[in-house]
């Protein structure tokens, strides 16, 4: 299994178009939108996970920099997330 990052993409973007998009190259596991929990808007980012690392690594090469909605996306393999300190000013 292949987790990818995609950025840049329309804030009008649902996880249903993620899936969509990355379908066409392989079978997609999951697709999510990384929303604000404030505002519940869409931060512009999300995650797409397929079961094919092959088809994975092809979507990459074939999407990143493409454009969706007027906007060239950003994709690439997602890197584990980096333990951040909690920020001293939020409880």
């Amino acid at each position: 299994m292949i987790n990818i990052y995609v950025g840049n993409i329309p804030y009008s973007t649902s996880e249903d178009d993620l899936r969509a998009t990355f379908s066409e190259y392989g079978e997609v596991s999951s697709a999510k939108v990384i929303m604000d929990r404030d505002t519940g808007r869409s931060k512009g980012f999300g995650f797409v996970e397929m079961e094919n690392n092959d088809a994975g690594a092809q979507a990459i090469k074939a999407l990143d920099g493409t454009p969706m909605e007027g906007r060239n996306i950003k994709v690439n393999e997602a890197r584990p997330r980096e333990e951040r300190p909690r920020s001293a000013g939020r409880y």
